[in-house]
């Protein structure tokens, strides 16, 4: 439990400091530096009544996701190394490339944090109802974000 926490807190520390540095040594010191608590009660609002525009760099690969997602689905394969492996490459480019600033940050944060800690899960585990969450986590994507 304490390594999940670990590892938890690490991830959102990555995603916190990797949007807007300028350099992998900046955001390793930010990352050892400073912590942000990230509570798992924080639920999305949206930006009064309409949905966040996120930035077509970073839509990109949420898109790309979506689109393993749906394919693995369509295609009823079970491979899900496969597919874990996609999604961990694409957050990877994702994180690494975050243009955003502001309250629609802030907000795709509290959607991204918590998928990240599902893709980990799947990763591992490798379950049909850890998919069927992420496949739920693209629904609660599309009805707060554009």
């Amino acid at each position: 439990m304490l390594k999940i926490k670990i590892a938890l807190l690490a991830t959102f520390s990555l995603l916190l400091f990797s949007c807007n540095t300028k350099s992998k040594e900046e955001k390793a010191t930010k990352i050892k530096t400073e912590e942000h608590q990230h509570s798992e009660s924080e639920t999305i609002q949206l930006n009064n009544g309409e949905k966040w525009k996120v930035d077509d760099n970073m839509m990109l690969h949420i898109r790309n996701m979506e689109k393993d997602v749906d394919h693995f689905d369509q295609e009823k394969s079970t491979n899900y190394s496969l597919l874990a492996n996609k999604l961990k490459t694409n957050i990877d480019i994702l994180t690494s490339n975050c243009t955003m600033k502001g309250q629609a940050h802030d907000e795709l944060h509290k959607w991204l944090v918590p998928y990240i800690e599902l893709v980990d899960s799947f990763s591992k585990e490798k379950s049909a109802n850890q998919f069927t969450e992420i496949q739920n986590s693209f629904k609660a994507f599309n009805q707060y974000f554009q």
